[in-house]
C-alpha cells in the first residue's frame, strides 16, 4: 500500500471528522494523559487495515505504541482482541472512529474476498475485484481484495483497456475498436474486451484481444463459449456473480471471475473499540 497516499487520505478524513478541535476529549483530557484502547471483534473474520491503524493514530499521537494480535489475512474468532493502542486518550479518541470504520470495512471485504476464494478451492479459476468500489477508498479495499487471498482487476481507466458494450457501439465493432486501440497505444498495456455472444468472442480472438470477458452469461453459457478461446488468450466471467451463486461457475474453466460484491455491497464487520486500562499523567 502506498504509505503517503494513505497518509494524504487519512489526514482528510481526521479533518471531515475533528475539524479544528475534539470539543469533548480536548477539554476532558490533558495532553500528557495516556491510556490503553483495543479493537475488540464482535465475529469471525479476516484481518486487514494494519496500516491504517498504525499510520492513522500516529498521525495524531507520535510517541503512541501499537501492539497488533493478529496480520493482514488472517482470520480471527468472535471475542479476538485484534489490537492494542497505548498513547495520548485525546489522541485515540479522536483517531477512533475513522480508523475503526476503516478497518471495519476493510475486514469485511477481506472475509467476502476469503470466501470467494474458498468458494473456488480446487479449481484453476481465481476470483478478483471490479471498480466497483468507495470513492476515495479504492486502494483500501482494493487492498483488502489482497488481503483476503483474491486478485486485483484495473486500478482505473488508466492502467489497462476495457472495451465494453458502449465502446463497441460507438466504435462500430470489436473489430474497429480493437484496431484503433492497437495503433495508438504502447505494447505493454493489455486490451479487454466484453463479449455477450458466440459471435462477438470468435470476432474478439481475431481481433488480438489480450482477455475476453463473457459478460452476464450463464455458467452453461461460459463452458461452452470458453471452448472458442485459444489458451494464450485470459478468459474473465463478469456479470451479477455473487458469493451465492459463485459454486455454480467452479466447473466453466474461466480464468478469472470478478465480483462486484466483494467491494459495492458489503456489510462492515462488527468491531467494537474499548479502553482497557488507563495510566496516570507523566
Amino acid at each position: 500500500m502506498n504509505k503517503l497516499k494513505l497518509k494524504q487520505i487519512l489526514e482528510a478524513f481526521f479533518i471531515e471528522d475533528i475539524g479544528d478541535r475534539d470539543v469533548t476529549s480536548d477539554i476532558l483530557f490533558a495532553k500528557d494523559e495516556r491510556g490503553t484502547l483495543t479493537f475488540l471483534a464482535k465475529e469471525k473474520g479476516v484481518f486487514s487495515g494494519s496500516d491504517v491503524i498504525k499510520t492513522g493514530f500516529s498521525l495524531l499521537d507520535e510517541h503512541v505504541f501499537i501492539e497488533l494480535f493478529v496480520q493482514d489475512g488472517e482470520e480471527f474468532e468472535a471475542g479476538c482482541t485484534l489490537v492494542s493502542i497505548t498513547g495520548n486518550m485525546a489522541a485515540l479518541l479522536k483517531g477512533e472512529r475513522v480508523v475503526l470504520n476503516l478497518v471495519q470495512r476493510m475486514s469485511s471485504i477481506a472475509t467476502a474476498s476469503k470466501q470467494a476464494c474458498t468458494l473456488l478451492e480446487g479449481t484453476e479459476t481465481k476470483a478478483c475485484d471490479t471498480r466497483k468500489t468507495t470513492p476515495g477508498l479504492r486502494m483500501l479495499e482494493k487492498y483488502a481484495v489482497r488481503s483476503g487471498g483474491a486478485f486485483n482487476h484495473r486500478y482505473g481507466l488508466y492502467d489497462a483497456v476495457m472495451i465494453k458494450d458502449n465502446h463497441i457501439s460507438f466504435a462500430g465493432s470489436i473489430t474497429k475498436a480493437v484496431e484503433i486501440v492497437k495503433s495508438k497505444l504502447g505494447h505493454t498495456i493489455k486490451i479487454e474486451v466484453e463479449t455477450e455472444s458466440a459471435e462477438q468472442v470468435r470476432e474478439a480472438v481475431a481481433a488480438g484481444a489480450d482477455i475476453i470477458m463473457f459478460d452476464n452469461r450463464t455458467p452453461e453459457e461460459i463452458a461452452e463459449l470458453v471452448k472458442l478461446v485459444p489458451p494464450h488468450i485470459i478468459t474473465e466471467a463478469s456479470g451479477g456473480i455473487t458469493l451465492n451463486t459463485l459454486a455454480l461457475y467452479r466447473q466453466t474453466n474461466v480464468d478469472f471471475i470478478s465480483l462486484g460484491c466483494l467491494t459495492h455491497s458489503v456489510r462492515a464487520l462488527d468491531i467494537s473499540a474499548k479502553v482497557m486500562e488507563c495510566k496516570e499523567a507523566l
